[in-house]
Order: structure tokens, then sequence, then C-alpha cells
């Protein structure tokens, strides 16, 4: 375990999980036989061999909706408790649905999502507990060395410390700068400082000395001849080579625009799933099917929003809103009123502030429950929009974040969204900083499009509107 990469320490706590998971499921089919007085043996379990799939992969869809293995909670007791918490209630209200709602009688065993989820629950608990205890030993974290002190590599180091202290141990920097060399180099939210111990031709001496199995390349511009073949040496030592945008993307979910250089071609999300054929036309079917689904469920609760949005405040209960699509096409946004009439009298576009004065009454609800953004359904049907993907932007602010924020047309690379992954890991945005930071949250789902991470998103966003998170 010592020498695992970030990735594989991941794989190691879902593996054990899984085992947890199976024999808890084992676990829970012997008490009910027990109670129910059957025999406990290889029939029985092959009469009830599908749950052994059909319980694991419930409990880790409900894990991955829970963040259960978010970097920043794998290390965490007192959150991975909480989230274990969400995530096997997840799978009990999910059996529970299912079976009052779908299994006929008799099908589906009642005891066995209560036996096994609290059995799962302990041990799993009990488990991480003693991965938590493990990653506090100095010799658990993996050594590395960040390649260049700059701006890249002091983000990156951040990022290890706010996502990942526990897993890595940054030895230092290596830097040619001569003013940085064996200075102490300043990281906010490092405990200290950390020091640059050294320059490229030195690099393999270090790696070397200090036992290191990896380095991270946090260098924005065209390597240059020693640090190169310096970076040459080391591979052929069998050391990893990390790049500092793959890096940040796998702990933080986005796409460090400020800090890629000429490292784009790697960073930055030019090669998406919607530029394909397959998955553009499931998304497509998927959008079409949820769309119908979510207007079932919301057109019944309607009459009872407009007649409270006609007793709160005067005005139009629907108005429209142009803002930007796909391309830079512009179409008509449709959603509820949740401002007084007239919001903009001075004609100026203004984004929604936090306890913004404009939001009524039972508007301040909507945006809590995001229904407020329901009749976007017809926009989905329409095909101006997604399901998924980044929100879409009004040609006012989106001229200006164009040229205050690099990369930021990039965001029309895709069809805009109801739902995405900035809103469920950022909320709204108020600043051009949060702009900036939603961007980053924009590119990464850019680059990592799927349908797995479209539902991940959708049913996060469920979560929130239950949760009544919205703003």
């Amino acid at each position: 375990m010592l020498s695992f990469r970030f990735a594989e320490r991941r794989t190691l706590l879902i593996a054990i999980d899984f085992v947890i998971v199976e024999f808890t499921a084992l676990l829970a089919f012997w008490i009910m036989a027990v109670r129910a007085e059957w025999v406990f043996d290889g029939a029985y379990l092959l009469a009830n061999f599908g749950w052994f799939i059909f319980l694991p992969a419930l409990w880790f869809l409900a894990a991955v909706l829970a963040g259960f293995y978010d970097p920043q909670k794998i290390t965490n007791l007192a959150s991975a408790a909480t989230s274990l918490f969400r995530a096997v209630a997840l799978v009990i209200i999910a059996y529970i649905f299912i079976y009052f709602f779908f299994a006929t009688p008799g099908e589906m065993p009642r005891g066995i999502v209560g036996y096994q989820g609290v059995a799962s629950f302990v041990l799993i608990s009990l488990w991480r507990a003693v991965y938590v205890q493990l990653t506090k030993r100095p010799g658990f974290a993996r050594r590395v060395i960040i390649v260049g002190a700059g701006w890249a590599g002091q983000t990156i180091a951040q990022a290890i410390q706010q996502y990942a202290r526990t897993h890595f141990r940054i030895v230092g920097f290596v830097d040619d700068d001569p003013a940085k060399q064996h200075q102490p180099i300043e990281v906010s939210g490092s405990a200290g400082s950390l020091p640059v111990i050294g320059a490229s031709r030195e690099l393999v001496g270090l790696i070397k000395e200090h036992n290191v199995p990896e380095i991270i390349v946090a260098v924005t511009h065209d390597l240059n001849a020693p640090l190169f073949q310096a970076i040459l040496a080391c591979k052929e030592q069998g050391v990893q080579i990390t790049l500092m945008p793959v890096l940040f993307e796998q702990l933080t979910g986005m796409v460090p625009i400020e800090h890629i250089g000429d490292n784009w071609t790697v960073a930055l999300p030019l090669d998406s799933a919607e530029a394909g054929g397959f998955y553009a036309i499931f998304k497509r079917l998927f959008d079409i099917t949820g769309a119908l689904i979510g207007l079932s469920l919301y057109l019944p609760l309607l009459p009872f929003i407009v007649l409270a949005l006609k007793l709160d405040s005067p005005g139009p209960v629907f108005y429209t809103q142009t803002r930007v699509g796909k391309g830079g096409k512009v179409f008509d946004l449709l959603k509820l009123r949740t401002m007084v009439a007239n919001a903009e009298a001075d004609g100026h576009a203004q984004r929604a502030q936090k306890s913004d004065p404009r939001i009524t009454r039972v508007g301040r609800w909507l945006r809590k429950a995001r229904l407020d953004e329901m009749p976007q359904l017809f926009n989905i049907l329409k095909g101006d929009m997604s399901a998924v993907g980044p929100r879409p932007e009004r040609p006012e602010h989106l001229a200006e974040l164009e040229q205050a924020i690099p990369f930021h047309r990039l965001r029309n690379a895709v069809k805009p969204g109801m739902a995405g992954w900035a809103v469920v890991n950022y909320d709204y945005v108020a600043s051009i900083e949060d702009a900036k930071i939603r961007l980053q949250y924009d590119l990464y789902y850019i680059k990592h499009q799927s349908l797995w991470l479209d539902l991940v998103i959708l049913l996060r966003t469920m979560g929130h509107m239950f949760a009544l998170k919205g703003r």
C-alpha cells in the first residue's frame, strides 16, 4: 500500500467495500434463513443469486451519489461516516420504493435490505476507521517532488494539502530559478512552507536520495533541454511522471485553466463525447424520455404553483430570457417568474445575488426546490438544451466573461443543460471569480462526458432539490 498511486488506493477501498457488501448480503440471507427456519445451503443461495448482483450495484450507485469516494472524504472519518449513512439510506429508500411500487407480492424478501444495510454500515465504518488510522502513519503517504515552484506548482501543492493530504507527502519543489534555490515557498493550506530542494540537473539524485516514486510536472512553458532530459532519466528509473493538470482534475473535478500553459492539449476538452455519434444519439433519446417523465410529474403541480405565484405578487407567471446555447446559438429560455415584475427596470442584465431583495416569497421556495427551472423541459424537447450540461449564459454576461476568463467560450461547445457538474459542485455564479471556478467544473464535464456522469449529475441534482439547496 505504501507505494500505491492515488487512483490505486481508491480502487483498493472500492474492492474491499465490494467484498464487505457481498459478505453482508450473504449474512443477511443467513439471518433470513435462520428466522424463517429455511435450509441455508447452495440451492438456497443459487435461488437468490441475483441479489448478490443487485444489492452491490445498488450500493455502489448510492455510494457514488453520496460522494463516499470523493478524495476529500476518503480519509476524513466524519465526512466518510456521513456519506456512508446517506449511501445506506439511499439503498434502503430505493429498495422500499421498488418493493411497494414495482414488485409482485412474495417476489422480494422484506427484511434483506435492513439486515444488509445495518451490517454493511457497521463493517464498512470499521474498515474505513482502520484505513484512516493507517493514513496517519508516517510511511503511508506517497512521496512526491513537484517540478516547478511557480503558480502552477503552488496550486497543485495547495490542492494536495486540501484534498489528499494523507495520500501524498510533498518532499519539496525542484526549480531552475536561482532566486528560489533552497528557499521556502509559502503554500496556502499547507502546514508551513515547502522548500525548493534543488534544480532540474539534480532531479535524478534527489529522487534516489528521498526514495521518491512519483514526480509532478507543474511547468507551464516548454521544457528546456536539461529539464526534459532529467524527466526522461527519472522515467528510466521507473518513476511515475504525472502532469499537474491531470492530478488537479483527479483531486478537484476541475480543469485548471489558469495553470495549464503549454499543457493545454492535455488539459482542455478538445475531443468531447458530444462530437461523436453514439453518445449524441443516446443522450438525445435520454433527454426526450427524461423531459416527458419530468413533465408528467410537474404538470399536475403547476396549477397550485401558478395560484401561489398569483397570490404572492402581481405579474406574469412565466417569462422568457435570451440565452446562448451550443455554437453560440441564441434561444429563449423558459422559466417561472420568481422575482418582482420588471426586476431589471433599468434595462441592464443583473445576476441574482444571495438574499436578493427582488425575489418574492414564493419565488424563494421555488428556487430552493429548483421548481422555477422545470419549464425548461420544453426547451429540452425543442432541442435547445439538454438535461445535463453547462448552465446557459445571457449574451450580455457572456461577452463580459469571454473578455475576462480564458477559454470561456469552450462552454458553448456542447448543449447547455438544466443540471450541471458545476451546479452540483459549486452552485450559482454571482461574480467573475465565481464564473472562473464554474468554468473549470464545466470544462471537466465537457472533457469527461458520459451517460454515467450525466446520470450521477441528475441524481445529485434531484438530491439538491429534495434538500432545498437551490438559490
